[in-house]
């Protein structure tokens, strides 16, 4: 007794008619008809009492189709079962470069829905600014990178990833600017500055200060935000920076102002154009493309 047999039965069963079942499945009449007549052989039964425009089920016909159903049932979820762990025994790297910022939270979203259905995928997760991981991303020694623009994105293909984060300072509570409610650029000409090296190697702020960032008094540069934080808790000055990376609740010494006028950043996923993805990056990048669907990137 063929599946494929048990499947022509039930649709005639469904259809009430061998022509419209046969038109259905994509089979000829008389082929349908051998075939259903080759069953009830087989079986030794009969199974259909044939009218002149609809076809009934003799009771034999009614036990068999409530087996069929049981087996095919059985049979499909069988199937579905073992391709699931095909999917679930799918091992292999995703290999992200990233900036420190709210973004990550939306991927690690997707990563953590992601490994419920495949639990062998590891992330590997590299920090750093934009240079450092741009670096590793066009050597090929990440997947994607998570960057914050504006860059020049037209080597890499890209998504818009959610949010939008504000410069501005970061400074102790006791600081004088901390009574300011924004930041403006005449404000940093006299201060001792913590530098984002993102914002040095892209001179991002040159045209919202007016004057060469040379001018400004820099007394660090950073690449990694939290090391950039302590220096700001010890009193060495003032750290450009993202707004919410750092905590600056009631039981923090730290506040973050923001810049005025605005100056801010997109964050992008990127990767390379000519870039050969592992199944597991692939996956990564069908899951994440399926969660930006899902929300509004509106500012």
């Amino acid at each position: 007794m063929e599946i494929r047999v048990l499947r022509y039965f039930l649709t005639v069963v469904q259809e009430g008619s061998i022509t419209q079942a046969a038109k259905a499945l994509h089979v000829t009449q008389p082929t349908l008809s051998r075939q259903l007549m080759e069953l009830e052989g087989e079986l030794g039964q009969q199974l259909f009492i044939r009218g002149s425009r609809r076809i009934s089920l003799t009771e034999e016909g009614l036990l068999l189709r409530q087996r069929a159903e049981e087996i095919l049932s059985l049979i499909d979820k069988t199937t579905t079962e073992f391709s699931a762990m095909d999917d679930a025994s799918i091992r292999g790297e995703v290999r992200i470069g990233c900036g420190e910022g709210e973004p990550i939270r939306f991927i690690a979203r997707t990563l953590t829905a992601m490994q419920r259905s495949y639990p062998f995928i590891q992330p590997h997760f590299y920090s750093g600014n934009a240079p450092d991981v741009l670096d590793k991303l066009d050597k090929g020694l990440t997947d994607f990178a998570v960057v914050f623009g504006p860059l020049d994105l037209t080597q890499y293909h890209y998504l818009r990833l959610p949010g939008i984060h504000r410069w501005g300072l970061l400074m102790r509570k006791d600081s004088p600017l901390s009574q300011k409610a924004v930041i403006e650029p005449q404000d940093l000409l006299s201060i001792p500055l913590i530098y984002s090296a993102q914002a040095w190697e892209h001179n991002e702020f040159s045209g919202w200060l007016g004057v060469p960032v040379e001018q400004l008094h820099i007394v660090a540069i950073y690449n990694l935000f939290y090391n950039a934080s302590l220096l700001v808790q010890e009193g060495l000055g003032y750290a450009t920076s993202f707004d919410n990376l750092a905590p600056t609740g009631p039981d923090s010494p730290l506040c973050h102002r923001p810049f005025h006028p605005p100056l801010q950043a997109i964050p992008y996923l990127l990767w390379k154009k000519s870039h050969r993805f592992s199944k597991a990056s692939r996956i990564f990048l069908e899951r994440i493309r399926k969660d930006l669907t899902a929300i509004s990137l509106d500012t």
